[in-house]
């Protein structure tokens, strides 16, 4: 990291510059948003064959036969992260999910833990009931270092703490208890941490499995659950939303440092406030107006921004009319009036109610949203609730797709999580700046590398690499080699490549056979002292073909090299690049 001085920002403003998602019907967050933007429902209606639970529950017929489903919620690997087979089964599944997610988050950032010296404070906020429902470990009367280990595998106060010592990294750790509102109090207390000077950089997310897995639900008369599995949010017909399950994470760091450290930026967080309703004039669990129009405004005035320049409010949206009004309301009390106009949309018509990470939901598609400058459309919604008066508020629904072109010439997004016990929570982001203008690329060699655990998931990474680099033809060769070598753990099967062109690299990630590539399983012989070195490795001894080529062979055959030196005095940047690929295989415990 750059010793720079921040200039030129808000101090108080934190940027996001990674993020991991896994949704129902969405792997990753670029699968969530062409979700998104194709305005696709991933709720699953189940066969009673494929459901958990009590015979007499199923064939009641209250029972709604609809879960956001997700694929992975039983798989692992813990390979990667040196974690025994016996341990990973220990682990509960949002423990594991987490850990996954948080590795992702740090590589979408362009940042290898084993090279990173600062702390890095993890926030994390998952289902303490899960944990109870995935075989309780027994309750030992001697508590040896077998019983401390796999009580603190299972437990949920400690999936934080684990995820920063299997990743190798030092700094706080926080998990958070705050029922649906979970991620947007993770991202506060995140932002807080690294407004204090308390950490460098921060993960911050939430991991939700509902067990049995798959289940639908019981439907209630004028309870949040949907009376036919669908969520269809400010509609006169909706009757609530459906369960889900899923993870998300973001890297965040203070704005200033991470344009100084030539950091990806999705978008920025502007402003955060959370609260909780107390004692309430309405129902204990239900959202209380001037509470959460409280919180809201409280967001707003933090990050300095004005109501009027926020164009989209991503609602939490349960698709009940009786709690759409409710927040309606409250979102009007704290806007106000105004002649702008702000959209208003709500994630869980698309993948229903994720429980502690319903709000990573909403805080992704912003984010996307921003980045994008694209309004996706809220699904499910056809017939505007008419005693939400939407033309005497602020709202306008944004029933389709659009591009975003903001009244007040910048894009904002206001996003709200509720959940129940009171808890009120609200996220402000804005755009990400412009980047500063750079030359154009000089189209010299570079050293592109890459690295797995074995060589089938060697193979791999360079199919998704390549295919990545097809699909993005913006991206520059600089770029994306600075990004590969300095933002990706070092592992013991490699690959490298000299090229001088994206064309060139996408070739030699085709086909090592026609490409200037070089591999562990293939390697030219080097002569390890012929290279001059420091306390980092090899130092280059130019950047012509040649040192490459002979840089490329010492690295693939397992020596160490001062990545740092390669790249310094460039301008290059970070970019988002596929993650490693995980190759997770079926870990769960039914006995102790």
């Amino acid at each position: 990291m750059t010793d720079s001085p921040e200039q030129e920002y808000d101090p108080g403003d934190v940027a996001v510059i990674g993020m991991s998602l896994r949704a129902p019907g969405a792997r990753t967050k670029e699968q969530f948003w062409d979700v998104l933007v194709n305005g696709r429902e991933t709720v699953s209606f189940l066969a009673k064959d494929d459901i958990q639970v009590d015979e007499t529950l199923i064939h009641s017929p209250f029972y709604v036969r609809a879960c956001g489903v997700l694929d992975t919620y039983d798989k692992f690997d813990p390979s990667v992260f040196g974690i025994s087979d016996r341990m990973a089964a220990a682990m509960t599944p949002e423990n594991r999910l987490f850990l996954e997610s948080a590795w992702e988050t740090l590589e979408d950032g362009g940042y290898d833990p084993d090279r990173l010296k600062a702390e890095i404070g993890m926030y994390g906020a998952n289902n303490p009931q899960t944990a109870a429902l995935y075989s309780s470990p027994p309750d030992r009367v001697s508590v040896g270092p077998e019983a401390i280990e796999a009580s603190l595998a299972w437990s949920p106060d400690t999936m934080t703490s684990n995820a920063l010592y299997y990743m190798g990294l030092t700094g706080e750790a926080v998990t958070v208890a705050a029922v649906c509102a979970g991620f947007h109090y993770a991202v506060h207390l995140a932002c807080q941490s690294l407004l204090l000077g308390q950490s460098d950089m921060a993960i911050a997310g939430g991991s939700m499995v509902r067990l049995p897995h798959p289940r639908g639900h019981l439907w209630e008369e004028n309870r949040i659950l949907s009376k036919d599995g669908h969520c269809r949010p400010f509609d006169a017909n909706g009757t609530g939303t459906a369960l889900s399950s899923g993870v998300v994470t973001v890297l965040l760091k203070p704005l200033g440092r991470a344009v100084a450290d030539r950091d990806h930026v999705y978008a920025v967080v502007r402003g955060s406030a959370v609260n909780n309703n107390g004692v309430s004039a309405m129902a204990y669990g239900l959202a209380q107006p001037e509470r959460l129009s409280a919180c809201i405004a409280a967001a707003m005035e933090v990050g300095g921004v004005t109501p009027d320049t926020v164009s989209m409010y991503e609602a939490n949206g349960l698709g009940l009319p009786m709690t759409d009004e409710l927040e309606v309301h409250a979102a009007t009390m704290a806007f106000g009036k105004q002649t702008a106009t702000t959209s208003i949309g709500g994630v869980k018509g698309n993948v229903g109610h994720g429980g502690v990470v319903s709000g990573g939901f909403g805080a992704v598609k912003a984010a996307l949203a921003l980045y994008h400058k694209t309004l996706p459309a809220t699904i499910n919604l056809t017939e505007v609730n008419q005693d939400l008066d939407f033309p005497s508020t602020p709202f306008v629904p944004q029933i389709e797709g659009a591009a975003w072109e903001p009244e007040a010439g910048i894009r904002r997004a206001g996003i709200t999580s509720i959940g129940g016990g009171g808890y009120n929570a609200h996220l402000v982001l804005e755009e990400a700046p412009e980047p500063a203008e750079r030359a154009a690329e000089q189209g010299r060699p570079r050293l592109a590398t890459l690295s797995a655990l074995d060589d089938d998931a060697l193979g791999r990474q360079r199919t998704r690499l390549k295919e990545w680099l097809e699909a993005r033809p913006d991206l520059r060769l600089d770029d994306i080699c600075f990004t590969l070598n300095l933002g990706r753990k070092v592992m013991p099967r490699r690959w490298a490549a000299v090229v001088r062109s994206r064309e060139e690299l996408i070739a030699a990630l085709a086909d090592d056979a026609r490409g200037p590539a070089t591999t562990t399983a293939a390697a030219p012989r080097t002569d390890p002292g012929s290279f001059t070195r420091n306390d980092h490795g090899i130092v280059p001894a130019g950047r012509d073909e040649r040192a490459l080529s002979d840089l490329a062979a010492a690295w693939v055959t397992g020596q160490q090299v001062d990545f740092d030196a390669l790249h310094l005095g460039e301008a290059s940047r970070r970019v988002p690049l596929p993650t490693y690929p995980f190759q997770p295989r079926r870990f769960w415990r039914t006995d102790w």
